[in-house]
C-alpha cells in the first residue's frame, strides 16, 4: 500500500545547485532554521548533469523546491555560461515539477574559494571537491535569509 506521508514534500526544505558544466555543487537548506548546509559535489557526465544522482537526492530530500544560482557580467548582462544555467532550470522544474528559484550567484564560487583557503587552509585537491558545494550552500544561505 502507498503511504501518503513517504512521498509528501517537506515543505520546509529546499535544494540548492551552483552549477557547472564539469561538476555542480548541492546544498540542502531548512526555511525553519533559515541554515543551508553544503550536501556533494556531482560530476557532469559529457557536461551534462547526472539527473540519476540529482533524481535520487530529491526523492530522498523531498523538498519543496530548488534553488539554482545564476551568474550574470557585473554589468547585468548575461556571461558565456548564464544560457546554460536557465536550461538547468528548465530541466529541473520539467523533470521534478518542483518551483525552481533563480539566486545571484556571481561571487559565491570566488567566496567559498576564500573561505576555504583563508579559514580552513584545504588542499587545493579537496578545493576542486568541496568548492561547489559550499558555493551552493552561500547560493540557498543567501536565499533564505532574503525569505526572513
Amino acid at each position: 500500500m502507498h503511504d501518503p506521508l513517504l512521498t509528501k514534500a517537506n515543505t520546509d526544505t529546499y535544494l540548492g545547485f551552483d552549477f557547472g558544466t564539469k561538476k555542480i555543487g548541492v546544498a540542502v537548506g531548512q526555511t525553519i532554521t533559515v541554515s543551508a548546509s553544503p550536501l556533494q559535489t556531482i560530476r557532469s557526465i559529457n557536461q551534462n548533469p547526472d539527473w540519476n544522482i540529482i533524481g535520487k537526492l530529491i526523492e530522498e530530500w523531498r523538498p519543496a523546491g530548488l534553488v539554482v544560482g545564476i551568474s550574470k557580467q557585473t554589468d547585468g548582462s548575461d556571461n558565456p555560461v548564464t544560457p546554460r544555467m536557465l536550461k538547468f532550470c528548465r530541466q529541473l522544474e520539467g523533470r521534478y515539477q518542483l518551483p525552481v528559484f533563480h539566486q545571484d550567484e556571481t561571487l559565491s564560487t570566488f567566496e567559498a574559494k576564500q573561505m576555504l583557503f583563508e579559514e580552513v587552509s584545504v588542499s587545493a585537491g579537496k578545493l576542486w571537491e568541496v568548492q561547489d558545494q559550499l558555493a551552493a550552500q552561500l547560493i540557498l544561505q543567501t536565499w533564505l535569509n532574503d525569505r526572513i
